[in-house]
């Protein structure tokens, strides 16, 4: 296991395989490195870097849930550059790293040769979000890996075909078992952090999608995403022409990034990295 200490002292937890362009794969908000498991053995052309946010998995939790927040995860991803000694690289973005995406593209283009993203634009939904509050934060009820399995299933209904052992995976991948039940794997106040952001006036992201001009770039979308719709993938598209875009069916967010639709997208952008 590999660990990199960011200028304000927090120790950050990292892989790094395989040999090619470098790309560097970011997680969901409350996700962390294992969510990139199911693509890695899809992409043996390039050098695969996965972090781990802090407050999350492997990495420290912050005393200051105030830095659970985009600029200062920006941040821990250049300075995880910093530390490798790359001067660019290219970045998967699922859900909350494809925001960090787009918020490196503008503020250090620079260090940027491409951008994949999953299940993400410049428009959030609001249906999306609130489904994600009614957990974040929050340990499950189930007390086993295989009873969250069962409720996942449920859970995410805009999910079809997806065998019970793949949500298996899922339970263990985002739950610890402990003697009193599961616990996430992440800083419970994460959800200060979001409640306090949603107080305030949203930001306009378009100009952050447009800094992307100019990088390759593409974008995956689950086909019942509740975060990403079709009108919003469909001006991204407009926008950027040249934008790989595929769309994920009987996937909701976020794709799994397996799919062979997925893994066609991913493969023919790493192909346009230098």
């Amino acid at each position: 296991m590999a660990y990199f200490t960011t200028s304000d002292g927090l120790s950050l937890y990292y892989t790094d395989e395989g040999k090619g362009p470098p790309v560097l794969c970011l997680a969901g908000l409350t996700r962390t490195t294992a969510d990139f498991d199911y693509v890695t053995p899809h992409l043996q052309n390039v050098r695969l870097i996965k972090m781990d946010y802090r407050g999350r998995g492997k990495s420290d939790w912050d005393e200051t849930w105030q830095n659970y927040a985009l600029p200062v995860e920006c941040r821990d991803a250049l300075e995880l550059l910093d530390h490798l000694g790359l001067d660019k690289v290219a970045i998967i973005g699922t859900s909350r790293g494809g925001l960090n995406a787009m918020g490196l593209a503008m503020g250090a283009k620079e260090r940027l040769s491409g951008v994949a993203l999953n299940d993400i634009g410049p428009v959030i939904e609001q249906e999306g979000l609130k489904f994600i509050s009614g957990y974040l934060g929050r340990n499950p009820a189930a007390k086993t890996h295989a009873d969250a399995a069962h409720v996942m299933a449920q859970m995410y209904s805009g999910f079809t075909d997806v065998p019970q052992n793949r949500w298996l995976e899922e339970a263990y991948k985002h739950f610890r078992e402990t003697a009193d039940g599961l616990e996430i794997t992440y800083d419970p106040r994460l959800r200060d952090a979001i409640e306090a952001m949603g107080a305030q006036a949203a930001p306009d992201l378009w100009p952050y999608f447009d800094a992307l001009e100019g990088l390759p770039l593409a974008c995956i979308r689950g086909e019942n995403s509740d975060l990403l719709s079709v009108e919003t993938l469909t001006e991204m598209e407009r926008r950027r022409p040249d934008m790989i875009s595929v769309t994920v069916s009987g996937r909701g967010h976020i794709p799994f990034l397996d799919e062979p639709e997925s893994v066609a997208a991913l493969q023919t952008w790493t192909n346009a990295l230098t």
